[in-house]
């Protein structure tokens, strides 16, 4: 399995609060939010010029095309953490990214399926838009898609409004995959966590040094497991009236 989509599916899989004192290292950070930092192609980089603090990255650049030389010389700065790519941008489909070695790539709802991985072993994220119909969101749930990508962006210094995260609680309702959305990399440890409480599971910033932004995920508290998981029907609650209690029967009078 894709490293990328296995850390999500920790993410997303909130465990119980253990009992006693004792809280394994496994359990503080199982259910935080995952850090996919967005980078630049560059094949000059260095391994510790390429995204510190991030849990994966998404690789990207402004060419139509890009060689599997370029892919593979700046995957080399990203160390053990494992890296991804469009497939718009692959220069050939798919190939050029699996053959420089990549753990998932990042695919549109007009790529063709044919050009889509068949390794199962690389995790496959679509990208949505938060416009798209319900109907359409529903049926995220059943295409070959481990992971989802919201495409709206937050600019550098955008709050987040209560707008934004209704629309991000609406799909997550809808998508019972793991949901990442873009943010910008000063965002604040309150917003995270009204991302968090909107069931989302990882976040992308730009930038090469995301130490703040993983700093703030870390004072995050574990996930929940009272939350509703995504994709349940909600079904109208009826509530059952109590019968109301018969009068009290009169006394009777004393002969």
């Amino acid at each position: 399995m894709s490293k990328l989509i296995e850390k999500l599916k920790k993410v997303s899989q909130a465990a119980p609060t253990p009992m006693g004192f004792h809280t394994s290292k496994a359990e503080e950070v199982g259910g935080k939010m995952l850090i996919l930092g967005r980078v630049k192609i560059d094949s000059t980089a260095t391994p510790t010029k390429v995204n510190t603090g991030a849990d994966a990255v998404l690789f990207y650049d402004d060419k139509a095309e890009t060689a599997i030389k370029d892919f593979q010389k700046t995957a080399k700065a990203t160390g053990d953490v494992p890296w991804g790519g469009y497939l718009d941008e692959g220069g050939g489909g798919v190939t050029p990214l699996v053959e420089a070695g990549c753990d998932f790539v990042v695919f549109s709802p007009t790529s063709k399926i044919s050009d889509l991985p068949q390794d199962e072993k690389i995790g496959k994220v679509l990208q949505v838009e938060s416009s798209m119909d319900d109907g359409l969101l529903r049926a995220i749930n059943d295409l070959p898609a481990d992971a989802v990508l919201v495409t709206d962006t937050l600019e550098k210094d955008e709050t987040l409004t209560i707008h934004r995260l209704m629309i991000y609680r609406h799909l997550a309702n809808f998508i019972g995959k793991p949901l990442i959305v873009p943010v910008p990399a000063n965002i604040s440890e309150a917003e995270l966590k009204a991302l968090q409480d909107a069931e989302i599971d990882g976040v992308m910033a730009d930038g090469d040094d995301l130490k703040e932004l993983r700093k703030n995920i870390g004072k995050l508290p574990a996930r929940s497991a009272k939350k509703r998981g995504r994709g349940a029907v909600l079904l109208p609650h009826v509530r059952e009236e109590t019968a109301a209690a018969p009068p009290d029967e009169e006394e009777e009078e004393d002969e």
